[in-house]
């Protein structure tokens, strides 16, 4: 695929660049990649692909622009407010790079367009605010065999990983099972503005690199990313292996309570969990709360400590102001107190 005067001139810092050069921008340019939600993420990631030479570069999302988006959502300027987000994307985008092809879908993905939809893509990036979203792409991309890049935040933290067929685990291989509502959206518990410019950023770059074929992509890893470093106030509170062994043994020793919960699905839990921890699985605690005392130390714990975290939230707003998490979940547990136990991995 030749590159045109105006396109060598506009990507002359990638030419220049041995790692990607005439042949990468090439391929930069056949590419077909789809961003899923216009929003906090979907904005930089968009606006970094149409820059990088994307050569098709869809956009679905069916919301209106909201002046609270426009905190964080760079595509869009107050003029657009009330405007259709796909299509004010749409012409962001072209204006900023003409020479690529951009697709508005103003559409609500579902079970039912999903398959259509993504099947004419080669890479699929997700930025929804919704699990059941996230969960309905990662699942197309699974059947069609589609490279997603899935990245999502919450306050002041973020994560991002990618799914490459048949050479990593997927986004439901790391959370099996997850209730809507688990993790409040951007609307219920606030956001950094700016934290969204940086996943999103660092989503655009992991489609550039699986596209090129450079660096080691994050397939089978999950990137963490926090704002606030140690003083987040999600993490304030998590407890470490030893301290929550010290609290369950002075529970014992002063015949106190002390309810630990587990929030694994049950496969996992059968397979080896603490003595005397509860089994609710997280998608389920919302119908659950009359099983678990209000009135004691707390403790939420899983496999590697994000689904603890997620149950811990939904605790403090049910009103259980003692929960806490184990931090590291029960893969840290059997570094540091149990190395005998077996921690199921997921499925």
């Amino acid at each position: 695929m030749n590159l045109s005067a105006s396109e060598r001139e506009r990507y002359s810092r990638h030419l220049l660049l041995p790692e990607i050069g005439a042949a990468g921008q090439a391929r930069l340019k056949a590419a077909r990649v789809l961003v899923v939600g216009a929003g906090g993420l979907g904005s930089p990631a968009s606006l970094y692909l149409a820059a990088a030479g994307v050569g098709t570069l869809g956009i679905v999302d069916h919301d209106r622009v909201d002046l609270s988006n426009l905190q964080r959502q760079l595509l869009f300027d107050t003029g657009q407010i009330g405007a259709s987000k796909a299509l004010a994307a749409q012409t962001r985008l072209r204006a900023l790079n003409p020479q690529i092809d951009v697709i508005a879908h103003d559409l609500e993905l579902c079970a039912d367009n999903a398959m259509d939809l993504l099947r004419e893509y080669d890479y699929v990036l997700d930025g929804s605010d919704r699990l059941a979203t996230r969960y309905l792409v990662n699942d197309a991309c699974v059947l069609l065999k589609r490279t997603l890049i899935s990245a999502a935040i919450h306050r002041f933290e973020g994560q991002a990983m990618c799914y490459v067929p048949d050479r990593g685990p997927c986004y439901r291989c790391l959370f099996p099972k997850s209730a809507e509502g688990a993790v409040p959206n951007c609307a219920e518990a606030g956001v950094l503005g700016v934290l969204p410019g940086v996943l999103g950023a660092l989503q655009a770059t992991e489609a550039i690199k699986l596209i090129l074929g450079l660096g080691a992509p994050l397939v089978g890893r999950l990137l963490t990313y926090e704002a606030c470093g140690a003083n987040s106030t999600d993490k304030s509170a998590r407890l470490t292996p030893r301290q929550l062994r010290s609290l369950i043994d002075r529970a014992a020793s002063h015949g106190t309570a002390c309810t630990v919960v587990d929030v694994r699905e049950p496969r996992e839990f059968a397979a080896g969990h603490l003595a005397d921890s509860v089994n609710i699985p997280l998608a389920d605690l919302p119908r659950r709360w009359a099983e678990i005392p209000a009135r004691v130390p707390l403790v939420f714990l899983c496999r590697s400590g994000r689904r603890s975290l997620a149950a811990r939230e939904l605790a403090a707003r049910a009103g259980f102001e003692q929960a806490t998490d184990l931090d590291g979940g029960l893969l840290a547990w059997a570094v540091v107190i149990e190395p005998e136990m077996t921690v199921a991995p997921f499925e």
